[in-house]
């Protein structure tokens, strides 16, 4: 489902209706193309792999280097961002106000901060 703003403002890409997951960094290639000329991604727990959650494995970082490189924006679905351990609880209280790529805990707030216009 792409949520529409009757304002008439881009389109809201949700991951798992357009087909997209993260779980390698060619993944991360596919989730920028895809999001070009919206008004964002919204991604859930559910459309990530593990490894995203193991800050080691690079992908989050790689992730969230593209999206702010190319200046696009990046919501990411997690009620509760302490299951994945502190180094992933600290990143997501970083995102929460970040102004491309935040990390929030419910749909509602994806879709509020990214018609924020």
């Amino acid at each position: 489902m792409n949520h529409h703003d009757p304002a008439g403002l881009r389109k809201i890409l949700v991951a798992a209706d357009a087909g997209i997951s993260i779980g390698s960094m060619s993944d991360v290639s596919k989730a920028v193309g895809a999001t070009w000329g919206t008004a964002g991604l919204i991604l859930t727990e559910a459309d990530l792999s593990s490894e995203f959650f193991d800050l080691k494995s690079g992908l989050a970082g790689e992730l969230f280097q593209k999206f702010a490189n190319y200046a696009l924006c990046l919501a990411i679905i997690v009620p509760r961002p302490e299951r994945y351990g502190e180094r992933f609880n600290e990143l997501a209280r970083e995102h929460a106000s970040h102004n491309k790529i935040r990390i929030v805990r419910c749909k509602e707030d994806a879709v509020a901060w990214l018609h924020r216009g």
